[in-house]
């Protein structure tokens, strides 16, 4: 009887043992799944021009035909601009005046980037942050619905873009003064959730501001990590 109760004692102990053993690898199964990558996006400043690097994987859900075009690029950059100014192969003072101040056909300049952008635009000024899955999904939504689609639903190119493996894409709405590039992405932000009035930002140097600013504020983690834990807040 003696030795029946030690072999059920034993046998408890041992149960007991692998119990604390199962929950142990599900708490660091857990750990490991709670530092996994956000989705990481850039801004990227060239000067006067601002647009968004992005992870290509969550545009070729909502747009396929980048994937054909850009096969394995890790991140595709989208920025907005002028048809005519954007395009030239001579930027001259005609083109300036009428991209300004007349309101014209718009495109949308799409690169692929092989590597994280503060790599890749290594001589342009790259703020990054991370997003939560559904304000990634609505910036991915904002940016493809930037694309002009004919009556099949099909996007057009135009001609190859201005550096790397790019191209332009025939976009949306007018460009003037007060629709420029900057304002484009300032609109990018705001439906990603960021708490940006969109009216006065213009310029390049408006749109980083804001970064900047929010970063020192604490609103925006502009943290090089995309671990859980470091997001955009909104409010």
């Amino acid at each position: 009887m003696k030795k029946k109760l030690i072999k059920n004692h034993s046998l408890l102990i041992a149960l007991l043992i692998a119990a604390n053993m199962v929950i142990g690898l599900i708490k660091c199964f857990a750990a490991e799944i709670d530092k996994s990558a956000r989705n990481e996006v850039y801004v990227v400043n060239h000067g006067w021009h601002t647009g968004f690097v992005v992870p290509a994987s969550g545009i070729h859900q909502a747009m396929p035909e980048l994937k054909q075009r850009f096969e394995n690029a890790p991140y595709i950059e989208f920025g907005w601009g002028d048809n005519e100014f954007y395009q030239a192969e001579e930027i001259t003072s005609g083109v300036t005046l009428k991209a300004i101040f007349l309101p014209t056909d718009s495109v949308v300049h799409a690169v692929a980037v092989t590597r994280k952008a503060d790599k890749y635009f290594k001589h342009s000024e790259v703020e990054k942050f991370c997003l939560e899955d559904p304000e990634f999904k609505s910036l991915v939504k904002f940016i493809s619905s930037s694309f002009y689609r004919d009556e099949s639903g099909n996007i057009l190119k135009l001609n190859h873009g201005i550096y790397g493996d790019s191209q332009f894409y025939k976009a949306k709405g007018d460009f003037h003064i007060f629709n420029t590039c900057n304002k484009w992405t300032a609109k990018g932000l705001e439906s990603a959730g960021m708490n940006i009035s969109t009216t006065f930002k213009l310029t390049a140097g408006s749109i980083m501001n804001f970064l900047s600013k929010e970063e020192s504020s604490g609103i925006i983690d502009l943290n090089r990590s995309c671990e859980k834990g470091i997001l955009l807040k909104t409010e």
